[in-house]
């Protein structure tokens, strides 16, 4: 790009608060500053930073920050997502959203995408004025308002009624702006004339250059943007700043108490304007509020009395119906045919000593290492708040009636009380992904290519057996490296059925809330309707971690690469497969030809539509030179807009699962 060019480029997308320019070249008539209240009500932490005050807190939910800002003042304030500080010592640390160097007090504005309240403060234009708005020229972070708080006596006259943004765009943002956490401009993203607008009429809504502002119309944006996005107060007027408003916040706004504290300040309150009553002589008047103090405390204590005894009741209720239920599982479990054994909380106790050796921990709990007799075991112990009653009952119904060489072996069970807790065989070399994923400081050498083979078709095995050897097709629904475990010589077994759905054979899928782990997800839990199919997704996605030696999702590498199946489909567009082979590991790179036809197994198990994935009996087929991979395939493994999965047929809902009829063991 020429110097001119980048120029221009560079006046059109420029930091949002400089569109307000010309009203600050006005001259002041006034020196009074104003008050900022800033409220958090997300449901999430917010750590907001307020310029030029060098301002910067971490805001919990329910809670107010007030600053108090000097006369002749211009500045914005704006929210932070997903931050990590080191407040004790530097202040230092990381934002997904609006950062400003690290640091939890700014002097700077952050970087985008961040939602502004921009403000210019002390008495501009005749008889004083001040001057605000909300900017989404840098992105969308967090809904927000910017509401004048007239000062006491004031009233409404003369103040704008503040600018509203409270629609969550995020979740919206069209894929090419999506940002961790945010929505960044189309202008900052594509450095384009033709995105950035600047308030031209012709601008094209495919262009994202009105998406903007048709989310938002009360805030600036360069997409269409008109004089309404700017908003005026008289000098002296304070201000709120309210993160993830109620859609109607208007009727909130109230002064704020003089000099509150940084520390937790209630939301505002709508103020009740005061009804007007007849004249009454002062004694009477006396007498008149003597009796409703009286009232009111006597109604107070009532009040207060029955609800500490309706609270008392209810607990009691809430008890007794826990105890019921635990009293009903413990039955519920006793009574499961063909379950394994059933052990005591004391004996896992006794076995684990006391649960001191831990193995591992995941999503549901943790798994510890034990003996009972002479064999090694692995006792998972769920905890309260992770696997329910409904999980814990499927995976022990489920893998305590098979058995599969490729399936861990569920040794038996304890249900008693709060307690729930799996024994299963103990596995030496853990699970694999403590294996495949490349560490500078990992003390475990790289697994060579033909291990990796071995456990890719091991995986195979226990899904086929899983899908298409049981009476009813078990989808396991979480395959990841995580729920792969390894014995000494690095035979693979399936493990973590707690998520598992039983689909009929006269059913095509089930309907079922998302399950599962982000980076795994086929593209059909967009709606919910599932098949066995979700598995040979997930299979895909583990068979190109084992192949690159890393995880699918990766935010320690550079912003085009996170996404490892995002990346594929850029390298087989290209014809540079090769590039995903994993680096630094010459065995892998010594077998770079059937690495690459085993990436074409991958591709066909990443098809969106479900429908086009092999069954797992055809990946083994491949896997073991009887078949071909299919050629014929989509080169698109990521669901970016509204798009057929291919769901069709009967459907069964998502019912308790149920023990299946199985084949005869292998």
């Amino acid at each position: 790009m020429q110097p001119q060019s980048r120029h221009k480029m560079a006046a059109k997308c420029f930091s949002g608060a400089l569109h307000l320019l010309p009203l600050f070249l006005l001259l002041p008539v006034t020196t009074k500053g104003a008050t900022l209240s800033i409220t958090n009500q997300c449901s999430y932490t917010v750590w907001p930073a307020a310029v030029p005050v060098g301002g910067g807190v971490q805001l919990n939910p329910g809670k107010s920050w007030t600053i108090d800002m000097e006369s002749a003042t211009r500045g914005s304030v704006w929210p932070r997502t997903g931050c990590s500080f080191d407040f004790e010592s530097t202040g230092k640390g990381s934002c997904k959203t609006g950062d400003c160097g690290g640091m939890l007090t700014c002097t700077s504005k952050g970087q985008p995408p961040l939602t502004l309240a921009e403000f210019n403060f002390g008495g501009f234009g005749p008889g004083g004025t001040d001057v605000f708005d909300i900017s989404l020229v840098d992105g969308f972070n967090v809904p927000m308002d910017l509401l004048p708080v007239p000062a006491k006596g004031q009233g409404e006259q003369g103040c704008s009624k503040g600018p509203h943004c409270a629609a969550n765009i995020t979740p919206q943002c069209p894929q090419e702006l999506k940002a961790p956490g945010g929505c960044n401009n189309a202008c900052t993203v594509f450095k384009q004339d033709k995105y950035c607008c600047n308030g031209s009429s012709t601008c094209e809504p495919t262009n994202y250059s009105g998406f903007f502002k048709r989310m938002c119309p009360e805030a600036f944006s360069y997409a269409l943007d008109t004089s309404d996005t700017t908003f005026t107060c008289p000098s002296g007027t304070n201000y709120q700043v309210i993160f993830c408003p109620p859609v109607n916040i208007s009727s909130l706004a109230s002064p704020p108490a003089a000099n509150p504290p940084i520390s937790a300040l209630a939301s505002p309150l709508p103020a009740i304007p005061s009804a007007p009553v007849a004249t009454e002589p002062t004694h009477m008047k006396s007498s008149s509020f003597a009796r409703r103090r009286v009232f009111a405390v006597i109604l107070s204590v009532g009040g207060l009395t029955v609800l500490v005894i309706l609270s008392t009741f209810f607990i009691y209720k809430l008890r007794t119906r826990q105890q019921q239920e635990m009293e009903e599982g413990d039955e519920e479990f006793g009574e499961l045919l063909g379950a394994p054994s059933r052990f005591t909380f004391q004996q896992l106790q006794e076995a684990t000593s006391q649960f001191r050796d831990k193995l591992g921990e995941g999503g549901f709990g943790s798994v510890f290492e034990g003996r009972y007799g002479e064999e090694r075991i692995a006792v998972k112990r769920l905890d309260g708040a992770g696997q329910g009653k409904r999980e814990f009952l499927a995976e022990v119904q489920t893998i305590g009636n098979i058995h599969h060489i490729n399936l861990v072996r569920l040794i038996g069970f304890c249900a008693e009380k709060s307690h729930r807790l799996l024994v299963y065989e103990y596995m030496p070399k853990g699970s694999l992904d403590k294996w495949i994923y490349y560490r500078h400081d990992s003390s475990t050498a790289p697994l060579d290519w033909q291990t990796r083979r071995k456990i890719i078709t091991h995986i195979a095995k226990g899904l086929s057996y899983l899908h298409e050897e049981c009476m009813k097709r078990i989808a396991h629904l979480d395959v990841k490296p995580q729920n792969i475990l390894l014995d000494e010589n690095f035979n693979a077994k399936l493990s973590d059925f707690g998520l598992c759905k039983l689909i009929d054979r006269d059913k095509s899928q089930v309907i079922t809330r998302m399950r599962g782990t982000p980076g795994y997800l086929a593209p059909e839990w967009l709606t919910s309707q599932i098949t066995e199919k979700a598995d040979i997704y997930s299979f895909g996605v583990v068979v190109m971690e084992m192949i690159s030696g890393r995880k699918n999702l990766d935010t320690s590498q550079s912003e085009e690469s996170i996404h490892l199946i995002t990346l594929l489909e850029e390298k087989v567009k290209s014809d540079e497969l090769a590039d995903l082979i994993e680096k630094d590991n010459t065995d892998m790179r010594a077998h770079r030809e059937e690495i690459l036809e085993m990436m074409k197994l991958a591709m066909w198990c990443l098809q969106i539509d479900s429908k086009r994935r092999p069954q797992m009996s055809e990946v083994i087929k491949v896997l073991e030179g009887d078949l071909d991979a299919e050629s014929k395939i989509e080169h698109n493994f990521v669901a970016t807009s509204q798009t057929m999965f291919g769901i069709a047929g009967n459907t069964d809902s998502s019912d308790p699962p149920q023990a299946s009829n199985l084949s005869a063991p292998r």
